[in-house]
């Protein structure tokens, strides 16, 4: 059963009710214990000049096994808004569902589009509904109303505005160390390209949850939400490369 009420407009609580396992037992065979597998990824957002980029790796791990190296980890909600994926695939893909259904039915209701800022105000909602039995689920969201919009939204619900960049996932200390010491506000594009991919690819060298057989890109801007073709991301890639090469002599 779908429970909803209204807060200025918005419904918040429970998309469904979610049974809460004390003994790490099944509700279905109580003699069936889930067992736990460790997962990871490394996702990024930065803010550019007049744009959000997001990043991400491709691997999907299930314990110590790599379970897909071509896993999409990047999802637009709207035409102006995206958002990465960390944690448990199927509460990601729920809650993804979740917020394209309530961003069509806000612009049909209110003849606009949900902007970012309203996309992670209603996501906060949900998650802290369900806080006593978390979705496993922290994104990055991204995109553009008057200006390049950029969230972080923990499992409980908490939502931290970012001005430059975000980074989530296990592979996070890897990526925002190089963030930290190369971003410079009022990137351009093919700069914000090279940091984005330098980061998760930082990532990729030290995680072992971290891999896939390339690197996702998203642009948002006032144009809309692109993924950047092969071409331009091996491009980015190979240029990451040679200047790793040439750190690596000194």
């Amino acid at each position: 059963m779908n429970h909803y009420r209204e807060i200025e407009g918005l419904p918040i609580s429970l998309i469904s009710e979610r049974y809460k396992l004390d003994t790490g037992f099944t509700p279905v065979n109580p003699n069936i214990k889930i067992e736990g597998k460790k997962t990871g990824t490394t996702t990024v957002g930065i803010v550019g000049a007049d744009f959000v980029l997001l990043a991400a790796d491709q691997q999907a791990t299930m314990g110590s096994v790599v379970a897909d190296e071509e896993a999409q980890k990047i999802y637009s909600i709207t035409d102006f808004v995206g958002l990465t994926i960390a944690g448990g695939v199927g509460d990601a893909l729920t809650l993804i569902r979740f917020l394209k259904a309530q961003a069509a039915l806000y612009e049909v209701e209110r003849g606009t589009k949900i902007t970012p800022k309203a996309v992670a105000s209603l996501l906060s909602n949900v998650l802290n509904g369900n806080r006593y039995y978390p979705f496993i689920f922290a994104p990055i969201i991204g995109g553009v109303n008057n200006a390049p919009e950029l969230y972080e939204v923990d499992p409980f619900g908490g939502v931290s505005e970012k001005k430059k960049y975000a980074v989530t996932g296990s592979g996070s200390d890897f990526a925002i160390s190089t963030l930290d010491s190369e971003y410079k506000e009022g990137l351009e594009r093919d700069i914000a390209l090279d940091l984005g991919v330098k980061a998760v690819m930082s990532a990729k060298n030290r995680d072992i949850y971290t891999g896939g057989k390339t690197i996702t890109v998203v642009i948002v801007d006032k144009k809309g939400y692109r993924q950047l073709d092969a071409k331009e991301i091996e491009k980015a890639i190979g240029k990451v490369k040679i200047n790793f090469a040439k750190s690596a002599k000194f």
